[in-house]
């Protein structure tokens, strides 16, 4: 394999990043708010299934450590949000790996009640946090995953993100095994595209 080629030699200075965000971001169908420890039960209830932590470590046993864990998470740069329809939670995502000089983060740590798997939600919520993002001077939204979850792939990918590539070894499993992990991203210049194609995706999509 050859050395790569700078794709843009001429790039112009890239504004500053602005932070942080809201307390809440509404759409046509999906509510975010910051999490709040109110909040920890109808999570919890929401997520405590098999299937949403499959992939993911950390599961929590009771509301109280969640919220906890919730509570401490921007210490550890992770910035969580409940997901609502006609405010009933349905689940949750964050930013996270947030680094304003280089103007970039990540959308990630995502669990949704599986009622709403294979409806507009993750892409409406995706569309919120994109929007944001690219609106307040970021220049790369990354998302990523266990090379396992190949339904979590298929998602991203449905979004419009650019497959980059796999970090091998990269995080641990809950079973101790330490996973593989599939990295995507959306970068400035293809945000237009990509928020066309989320939009048509959402109108002729059903709510749930």
């Amino acid at each position: 394999m050859g050395i790569p080629r700078d794709p843009r030699p001429d790039d112009a200075p890239w504004p500053e990043a602005q932070w942080p965000p809201p307390q809440e971001l509404s759409g046509e169908s999906v509510v975010l708010r910051q999490f709040v420890p109110a909040d920890a039960v109808e999570l919890f209830a929401a997520v405590d299934h098999d299937a949403c932590w499959e992939h993911v470590a950390g599961r929590p046993a009771t509301p109280e450590e969640y919220e906890a864990t919730l509570a401490r998470a921007p210490e550890s740069g992770r910035w969580p949000w409940v997901v609502r329809i006609d405010g009933v939670v349905v689940g949750t995502t964050s930013f996270l790996d947030v680094s304003l000089g280089d103007a970039r983060l990540e959308i990630g740590s995502t669990a949704y009640s599986p009622a709403v798997w294979g409806t507009d939600v993750n892409p409406a919520c995706k569309l919120l946090l994109m929007e944001w993002a690219f609106d307040h001077g970021f220049g790369r939204v990354q998302l990523k995953t266990d090379i396992r979850n190949l339904r979590s792939q298929r998602a991203i990918e449905r979004l419009g993100a650019d497959h980059e590539g796999v970090l091998r070894r990269y995080q641990r499993r809950a079973d101790a095994t330490v996973r593989d992990t599939v990295m995507f991203s959306v970068i400035g210049e293809e945000w237009p595209a990509v928020r066309q194609r989320l939009r048509d995706r959402l109108a002729s999509s059903p709510r749930t």
